[in-house]
């Protein structure tokens, strides 16, 4: 793409607004360009490859980055209060988070579940929680994201389901299934099955949705938890695109058309604190996944080369001293994630530390991300750091060091991405590796190399108490007792007997 393209692009795509000014009433330019000529083929223009600049031509001017926020605790029924709340001020979309007994695949009436139902998300065990915790949110107009891996697919069914009730052809669904099990392996552990048959489910599910579900996104390849386990940005950059082309790599050997799965697949990274390093780990990631499905896979489609990808501010980047911090640190951290092009983002909440944010933390946090969207501008630029010496060079030295990661997992599989992360896994390289990057860091925060503000400097020494969300055991519920029913659920017609109508309508067939 060349300049004349990429200006033809962005004539012809909507815009979001007429006019783009300044607060003082200046017409803003779309993108700063280097003179008259073409910007170095590394960088790009937007909406080109290699996409260093961002994957649409007009960046946010056509469309903003979607919010959303992740939330869920307790039962279905405060969960759906919850997201119709976040909805109501103005979130874009829905992120669900999980209790632990749901993500190991665990019903809250199970003795390991005891004392973790509903604490850390929310607990949903069949499909009827999935159809009550979607209760008046309309399936076919917001999207849904689901932050789930070892029974994904399970809860994925539920999803179906409740969207079937709802009368939502399952083409219209539109949002993401976390399904990411290698990361589980790598950092999080939330496993359930070994990784050989749980990749297997997992193409499974993507040959499924790719016939049946077409605009739903089958994988978040994330490296939000990778970086949350210890890493560095350069290990959560290589380790995150290793499990993405190890996915790829898993589709082609089952013989599908890499044009038919990978526009579907997406990625989720964590936005640290270092402003500029961050920057240059978006913009690096976007560049080299699309080198390598093009010049390694062999794919010429746009859909296919364009990486997109979720952003989570960083959850270990929150203290628990003079907690009012957190904000600016989730307001820089967001901000580094809308400068790198994120398609999505979650701003976590100042209590986060301490537990599920109160219903006041989340809507500071979702002001954030509002006050960044309509008061500061930075939407109204085009990748307004490309260009930069500093950043440049910064995405360059990035790419370097990714590079240098991948090639190393590369040559453990003997050629085979695939096989060189599970050989990683099996012999502990990917968790050696983030065991001492944590390491390193704790030591430079004890020595007072890494200064982390009301930790190790500017401290007090006393702090008011912070009123924080609790979740009680009364949310456990006894072996057989339903969750509370949420409006008209109370007469819903069991999901069994629901499946196998529905069944019949689409096949033709009674089961």
């Amino acid at each position: 793409m060349d300049r004349r393209e990429w200006r033809r692009a962005y004539d012809e795509a909507p815009k979001r607004k007429d006019r783009f000014v300044s607060l003082s009433f200046e017409e803003v330019p779309p993108i700063g360009m280097p003179g008259e000529g073409e910007p170095p083929a590394r960088i790009g223009h937007p909406g080109g490859f290699p996409y260093t600049r961002g994957i649409h031509a007009t960046g946010y001017r056509g469309k903003p980055w979607t919010i959303r926020q992740f939330a869920g605790f307790a039962g279905v029924e405060a969960t759906n209060r919850r997201f119709r709340h976040l909805l109501s001020h103005g979130q874009h979309g829905l992120s669900v988070a999980f209790d632990m007994p749901t993500l190991m695949g665990l019903d809250s009436d199970d003795p390991m579940a005891a004392g973790e139902v509903g604490h850390c998300g929310v607990a949903v065990d069949t499909a009827d929680d999935m159809a009550q915790l979607f209760e008046g949110i309309p399936l076919g107009d917001v999207s849904v994201s689901m932050t789930i891996n070892g029974p994904a697919q399970v809860l994925f069914a539920f999803l179906l389901v409740a969207a079937e009730e709802q009368g939502v052809e399952w083409s219209r669904l539109r949002g993401t299934l976390q399904n990411d099990i290698l990361k589980e392996y790598i950092a999080q552990k939330e496993w359930i099955f070994p990784p050989e048959p749980h990749l297997r489910l997992i193409t499974d599910m993507i040959e499924f949705c790719t016939a049946d579900v077409p605009q739903w996104n089958t994988i978040s390849i994330s490296g939000y938890h990778i970086r949350e386990a210890g890493a560095t940005a350069q290990q959560e950059a290589a380790f995150t695109l290793a499990d993405g082309f190890a996915y790829v790599e898993a589709c082609l050997r089952r013989g599908m058309a890499i044009e038919d799965f990978a526009p579907r697949l997406s990625f989720f990274f964590d936005a640290h604190i270092d402003f500029f390093e961050e920057i240059a780990k978006f913009r690096a990631v976007r560049r080299i996944w699309a080198r390598w499905m093009r010049d390694r896979y062999g794919t010429s489609d746009e859909r296919s080369l364009k990486l997109r990808f979720h952003t989570q501010t960083a959850g270990v980047s929150l203290t628990a001293q003079q907690p009012d911090n957190n904000v600016v640190r989730t307001t820089v951290e967001a901000l580094a994630a809308v400068l790198g092009g994120t398609q999505s983002l979650h701003t976590n909440a100042l209590d986060e530390v301490y537990a599920l944010p109160t219903e006041r933390a989340a809507e500071i946090a979702l002001r954030t991300q509002q006050v960044i969207a309509e008061e500061t501008g930075v939407a109204d630029v085009i990748d307004p750091l490309g260009g930069s010496w500093f950043v440049e060079q910064a995405t360059d030295r990035m790419e370097e060091s990714i590079e240098d990661l991948l090639g190393r997992i590369d040559r453990m599989g003997d050629g085979s991405m695939l096989d060189g992360v599970l050989h990683g896994i099996e012999e502990g390289w990917f968790q050696a590796g983030l065991a001492d990057s944590a390491y390193e860091f704790e030591k430079a925060v004890t020595s007072g190399e890494r200064v982390i503000v009301g930790v190790n400097k500017h401290t007090t020494a006393e702090e008011s108490p912070l009123e924080i969300l609790r979740v009680g055991p009364e949310v456990e519920r006894p072996r057989g007792t339903p969750w509370p029913a949420c409006g008209s659920s109370a007469t819903r017609v069991p999901w069994t007997r629901r499946w196998r109508r529905s069944s019949e309508a689409r096949t033709g067939t009674r089961t």
